[in-house]
């Protein structure tokens, strides 16, 4: 592992860190020498994130964490800090429900409840879990939650996702007004990469990663590490010590008017 020291000593928790974009994350957060923890609903997803980034020369640990669940999160961060003496960067990425309903054939009481909990819901939960260790932080604090495109732009077909998207979106630019006078930036980031559902979708049909790779002017679908996880680390470091409230659309282009 290329230690470069971007966020040396800084201690960070990434939520959904066992597969995709979050592993991504909390593999370049380490890369950049910050203590990781691979905060991932199972332990078994998240354990092999957290031993592979050791065996590589960072340093992380798993916990077991639903976002779901306010008590489950702030056992994670009392965990964190337990271990590693600080919370510097809390970034929430675990989601859950799916994407693709279109309104006619989703069933709320599931697809809706399942989504907002995760997206929604989860994101004030890291919020208030890792917030006084954030103020603590003073100028290093960063909450960075990972929403989409759709959430910007709207989608067909993700008429229940879009919104869920377009709400964290909404909580980073209140937060960041609110917690500014602390040093603490908000900020969220909008990927298209190569996730396990990405994946999978592509597997199934081969012309639909044919069709993003086209209309996005580099070509290609982003790389959970090396674009979203570099993009992650910025925010994360002192370098973007005076950007909040906003988010990066991290898409090779795909969505040029946003």
């Amino acid at each position: 592992m290329d230690v470069t020291g971007r966020l040396d000593g800084r201690v960070a928790v990434v939520t959904g860190a066992g597969q995709g974009v979050g592993e991504g994350i909390a593999r370049r957060f380490a890369s950049h020498g910050a203590h990781v923890v691979v905060a991932a609903r199972r332990a078994s997803t998240g354990e092999p994130v957290a031993a592979s980034i050791v065996d590589d020369g960072g340093s992380a640990l798993c916990i077991e964490t639903d976002v779901t669940d306010p008590v489950s999160v702030d056992e994670c961060v009392a965990a964190t800090v337990s271990r590693f003496g600080a919370l510097h960067v809390m970034v929430h990425n675990a989601f859950s429900g799916g994407i693709r309903h279109r309104l006619e054939d989703a069933d709320l009481d599931v697809h809706w409840e399942a989504m907002s909990r995760t997206a929604v819901w989860g994101s004030l939960h890291c919020a208030q879990a890792a917030y006084p260790h954030l103020v603590a932080a003073g100028t290093h604090g960063r909450l960075i939650l990972l929403t989409s495109p759709s959430g910007v732009e709207g989608s067909a077909n993700i008429p229940l996702y879009s919104p869920v998207k377009a709400a964290q979106r909404a909580m980073a630019k209140s937060l960041a007004r609110e917690w500014g006078h602390h040093g603490i930036t908000v900020n969220c980031i909008a990927p298209v990469a190569g996730s396990p559902a990405l994946v999978r979708a592509f597997e199934r049909d081969p012309s639909l990663q044919r069709a993003i790779e086209a209309r996005t002017p580099l070509g290609r679908v982003g790389d959970i590490t090396d674009d979203i996880g570099s993009v992650a680390a910025f925010l994360a470091g002192d370098d973007a010590g005076y950007v909040t409230g906003q988010t990066i659309v991290c898409d090779g282009g795909s969505f040029l008017g946003l």
